[in-house]
């Protein structure tokens, strides 16, 4: 279990860029633990998520959707796609999430006008995936996305990005 929270912790430190369009401020990333080849595995069952939030101001307004049901359910999609299968007694593996928010997240950011690099708070979301082994209890899989907190977007909208960084993180599980 301490590499468990040790990998979250690392993966909690990977956050991202600027946004033009719906998706083109995620970035996604997934690593397999070496030598391991997903394929061997048939089964999963949930763990649990888990989330953070730094917004000491109070600041951040989060969507009327339920995010953590919504990934829930992208995540289930994924791994059925996979061939991977919802077991509930003995899986292969245990799934679990973690959602990050930081409100107060600081870049460097360089003036246009006095080319001097000055910091400026964008805040910051971050999912981080994991696939555990349950003999081993050892993570074999991690995903990771992250994007800038967008102000005033739509349940749809929410629901696109959501979708889209799942689906792109499971793209990298193989």
């Amino acid at each position: 279990m301490k590499k468990y929270h040790l990998v979250f912790l690392s993966a909690m430190l990977l956050l991202l860029s600027g946004c033009a369009s719906v998706t083109s401020d995620i970035r996604v990333g997934a690593e397999p633990a070496p030598g391991v080849t997903i394929a061997n595995y048939k089964t999963y069952d949930w763990l649990g998520s888990f989330s953070l939030l730094n917004d000491p101001n109070n600041t951040w307004q989060p969507p009327d959707v339920n995010i953590a049901g919504d990934i829930k359910f992208l995540i289930d999609r994924e791994l059925r796609k996979k061939g991977i299968q919802r077991a509930n007694d003995t899986p292969d593996l245990t799934v679990t999430f973690l959602v990050g928010v930081d409100m107060e997240n600081q870049i460097l950011k360089l003036d246009p006008d006095t080319k001097i690099e000055l910091k400026k708070k964008i805040p910051k979301a971050a999912l981080v995936v994991a696939l555990m082994e349950v003999d081993s209890g050892d993570i074999v899989w991690l995903g990771v996305a992250d994007a800038e907190i967008q102000k005033g977007v739509t349940e749809e909208v929410m629901r696109k990005r959501l979708d889209y960084a799942v689906r792109e993180m499971f793209k990298l599980l193989r």
